[in-house]
């Protein structure tokens, strides 16, 4: 790997893939990092059909096929762990290695919040797990629980119902945060059940493997055991944004707070896609954050 570059982009989700469309199109010689699988949370999306332009596609499609041309201008993709970017545009990789760039956007997007309850961390990987797509077909045929009442939740609440006998939804009101159309499939599938003002509790297992969640009303407080095999959290998600801390560039949530060119109060640093301040966290809106920091960078690069 060279290590110096005209510009790094840290993740390689929708923002940071759109970033170096925009940034290798226009010349710059790019780096696009990340340390998973490209395509962020897209990979474990079922079907996105609110991408202008597409109708209806899988979100490992869709993926692939941004992947496929964030790399065609000439932009350079490797995997790398980063632990730590200084306020002069340099990369710390976990492997000791460090690289430069004239301009370094962080598109590292956010992670699964957790419940925080016993038996959660020790059955992560034993029936509770935070992508449906990646694991749903572990549970063929066998009851699972969803947590949450947003989009995410019930999405993946509609995938399960293909490999699950039953799926339980639980939330915290007495109404879903989901867009209409989807509450709508929801109340129309036989194999969705929804408990209403209830909050986990507790994961219980056996024999290493979850056998039930314990809930608890929020007006009553008492409690009730539903069985099940899997537990699938979806109550919102917390930004990926550790490499930046000390940088004074982070709000109190550790969003990371930008200009409407998606610079930073540091010159040169640049962050995009769901790592930001923002309200409406979406494909379409993370490639039109990725486009502008891309674009800004350019024109301060080049200074044309």
């Amino acid at each position: 790997m060279e290590r110096q570059y005209d510009l790094v982009i840290i993740g390689a989700g929708p923002a940071g893939m759109a970033a170096s469309v925009y940034g290798s199109r226009a010349g710059l010689k790019t780096l696009l990092l990340d340390n998973g699988a490209p395509g962020g949370k897209l990979i474990k999306t079922h079907l996105i059909s609110n991408y202008p332009g597409v109708k209806e596609l899988s979100g490992v499609d869709l993926a692939t096929q941004m992947f496929e041309q964030s790399t065609s201008f000439g932009a350079e993709y490797a995997y790398g762990d980063v632990e730590k970017v200084d306020a002069d545009k340099k990369v710390y990789l976990s492997d000791g290695t460090v690289v430069e760039g004239k301009a370094v956007i962080v598109a590292t997007g956010t992670k699964e919040r957790l419940l925080n309850i016993p038996g959660e961390q020790d059955n992560i990987g034993r029936g509770v797990s935070f992508c449906a797509v990646c694991d749903g077909a572990f549970f063929r045929g066998k009851d699972v629980v969803v947590i949450g009442g947003g989009n995410s939740a019930l999405e993946e609440s509609l995938y399960l119902t293909q490999f699950a006998n039953s799926v339980t939804i639980v939330i915290r009101r007495d109404v879903f945060r989901a867009e209409k159309r989807i509450q709508d499939q929801i109340q129309n599938n036989e194999k969705i059940k929804v408990i209403v003002k209830h909050i986990p509790k507790e994961i219980l297992s056996e024999n290493g493997k979850v056998s039930g969640i314990v809930l608890e009303n929020v007006d009553t407080k008492e409690k009730q055991t539903v069985a099940c095999q899997g537990i699938f959290p979806y109550i919102g998600q917390d930004p990926i944004t550790s490499c930046l801390e000390g940088l004074g560039v982070l709000d109190e949530r550790g969003y990371v707070k930008v200009n409407e060119h998606m610079e930073t109060s540091i010159k040169g640093l640049y962050a995009a896609g769901d790592v930001i301040q923002k309200e409406l966290r979406q494909v379409v809106t993370a490639t039109n954050d990725g486009a502008i920091a891309a674009q800004h960078a350019f024109h301060e690069i080049t200074g044309i």
